[in-house]
């Protein structure tokens, strides 16, 4: 790996995770010597790369630094065509339509000889077979998740029968067919799952979530964990 691919892996590293990071994880990332991220990381910090440091913690990249979108490698072009593609194909209309602005806004600021790593892309997304319709707005749904308010459904399971819920909504999963809610269930006094095709009428509530949405969603996810 050149040298000037090597620092901008690092600022990569550094970037994409808020906690400090070690010399040695680096270079066994990069696959080199901690001596060469130890010359790299002061290369950096002498071209004014906002760089913190302390020893036997690691080193954290400063906020206000970023890089130019256009310094994309072959690998992150593929990932974002994949993403992009299988979004604009199982997500909801609103999301599809966003997906592809996605590719056409990366695609207008990428280098000429970049352009056709996006545009004829290796890595597909496989088409959404059998898709079934929603029992509600899925972009209004988003926005009750991120302004974390209540949602009221009535809704039909897999043995056929109806319950009134009022919901906490944290979470869309995205399937090939079909598409989940995740939130805390006051009826049930716990998380459950439901499949947005059974429900059959949503109200959305103008009522907070009385707890922080984000600590929600972190302690749902960290009890997929344990189950794992």
């Amino acid at each position: 790996m050149r040298k000037a691919d090597r620092l901008f892996q690092i600022v990569q590293i550094l970037r994409r995770t808020g906690q400090p990071v070690t010399a040695d994880a680096i270079a066994e990332e990069l696959e080199t010597s901690k001596r060469s991220i130890y010359r790299d990381i002061a290369a950096l910090m002498g071209q004014r790369v906002p760089i913190r440091g302390e020893a036997g913690i690691g080193y954290v990249l400063e906020g206000g630094f970023d890089l130019p979108p256009l310094m994309l490698t072959a690998d992150e072009i593929d990932a974002v065509a994949l993403g992009a593609h299988w979004v604009a194909e199982h997500g909801d209309p609103a999301l599809g339509r966003a997906a592809k602005d996605v590719l056409a806004k990366v695609a207008a600021v990428l280098p000429e000889d970049l352009r056709p790593l996006l545009m004829d892309s290796p890595a597909r997304a496989g088409r959404a077979w059998n898709k079934v319709p929603d029992g509600l707005d899925v972009a209004q749904l988003r926005v009750w998740i991120r302004t974390g308010r209540k949602l009221a459904i009535a809704y039909r399971d897999e043995t056929e029968r109806e319950t009134q819920r009022t919901i906490w909504p944290l979470l869309i999963g995205y399937r090939d067919a079909t598409r989940l809610l995740v939130g805390w269930c006051e009826l049930r006094t716990g998380y459950r799952t439901f499949r947005l095709d059974r429900i059959l009428q949503a109200e959305f509530l103008d009522a907070p979530i009385p707890q922080r949405p984000a600590l929600l969603r972190a302690q749902y996810l960290k009890s997929l964990e344990i189950c794992d």
